[in-house]
């Protein structure tokens, strides 16, 4: 995964032990707060898209080592093993999809009828976006070039099921340089054009700050 435009991948000695990221943990969560306001996206009512880099990777390991107080190296690369198949390699995006699922009702009506939603996510780059336009609808994509995600290889088999979904997914749109070029002109629309999820489309406007966070990831910057 690593080269020109990839994420560098976390090793040992990124991760805080657990007494110093006890140190630093409040200001470390603050920031990543941050960021991840910049690199979520929602679409629809139960559908959002967390983008991930290697600030938001480190995180979630971190959390994991403290929740499992994890005090070995064994224990921690076990982790990084996991964790870092979720950072974006050369010209793509990584994401974690949510389904946002609070009740028993709603899981039961929303994991059977959305099985394929981790195949059924695009990035449709290029079209007008009107004046006015309230960055949810009004985006004419029809000249569009579409990105369409990818299950993340290493947790495909875990999540995918023939009856029923997952609440959260795994994927990544790859990108060739010209589509990266597209994203970087705009506009950008994230969408989800599975047929039992007729709220995704027309799809989610980048705002410019996400977009620019996330060309970024696409640059390898």
């Amino acid at each position: 995964m690593s080269g020109p435009g990839a994420a560098r991948p976390l090793v040992l000695d990124d991760i805080a032990d657990l007494r110093a990221y006890e140190r630093e943990r409040d200001e470390f969560r603050r920031q990543v707060i941050a960021v991840k306001k910049r690199r979520r996206v929602s679409v629809g009512p139960v559908v959002s898209l967390t983008f991930e880099n290697r600030l938001t990777v480190r995180f979630q390991i971190q959390e994991m080592a403290r929740a499992e107080r994890m005090a070995t190296d064994e224990q921690i690369q076990h982790e990084l093993d996991v964790y870092n198949r979720l950072l974006p390699g050369p010209g793509e995006l990584s994401a974690t999809l949510f389904l946002e699922l609070t009740d028993e009702a709603s899981l039961r009506h929303w994991l059977p009828a959305l099985v394929g939603i981790e195949r059924s996510v695009v990035l449709r780059l290029g079209g007008s976006s009107p004046a006015g336009s309230d960055g949810r609808n009004g985006t004419d994509t029809s000249q569009a070039v579409t990105v369409r995600s990818i299950p993340e290889q290493g947790h495909e088999a875990q999540l995918t099921r023939e009856e029923v979904t997952a609440a959260v997914h795994y994927v990544r749109f790859a990108f060739s340089p010209e589509q990266v070029e597209l994203f970087a002109a705009g506009p950008v629309t994230l969408a989800v054009d599975h047929p039992s999820y007729p709220d995704g489309e027309p799809g989610t406007v980048l705002s410019d700050e996400t977009r620019r966070e996330l060309l970024g990831d696409l640059r390898g910057e």
